[in-house]
């Protein structure tokens, strides 16, 4: 038998565990935390996709963790864009403001990654392919992209 008495619920909070101990795993924070990280980079990437495509990814996520991408959405005919992945990693940021210091660029990495194998690939693709160059500099799609946004990383990290 269901715990809550409906599947739907019980499968979406199974399923955002699962989501969150991923982040928590790869940036070893909380489970508060990881929550607000999967927040903010949800936003940063929904608010900068049209508004058709943000709808599809959102369509992709589990019920629960598709609330807390809508949350506080207001769908532009423009998404806002962001031509360096420092703007875009600033705009994660923000939205991390209230809890204990974590690394943006790792963050965002870390959903990305985790987007990377949950989510459909062809969707993880079009919303890649949606961003500027150096956003999607962030969002690796394979194992060799990862190495190239790990060196991308460090150039960051070190003011280039």
């Amino acid at each position: 038998m269901s715990a809550s008495g409906l599947d739907v619920f019980d499968r979406t909070l199974q399923t955002t565990h699962v989501w969150l101990n991923e982040l928590m795993d790869s940036l070893g924070s909380d489970r508060q935390a990881a929550w607000h990280v999967l927040g903010a980079v949800l936003h940063a990437l929904r608010d900068r996709l049209p508004p058709g495509l943000a709808a599809h990814l959102g369509a992709q996520l589990p019920l629960l963790v598709r609330g807390l991408y809508y949350d506080q959405w207001h769908p532009r005919s423009k998404p806002i864009r962001l031509r360096s992945a420092r703007q875009f990693l600033d705009e994660v940021g923000k939205g991390l403001g209230n809890i204990r210091p974590v690394d943006t660029q790792d963050a965002t990495r870390a959903v990305f990654q985790l987007l990377n194998h949950t989510l459909d690939p062809g969707q993880v693709q079009n919303v890649r392919e949606a961003l500027s160059e150096r956003v999607r500099g962030l969002w690796p799609a394979n194992a060799e992209d990862a190495k190239r946004a790990e060196n991308t990383e460090g150039a960051l990290r070190h003011g280039s």
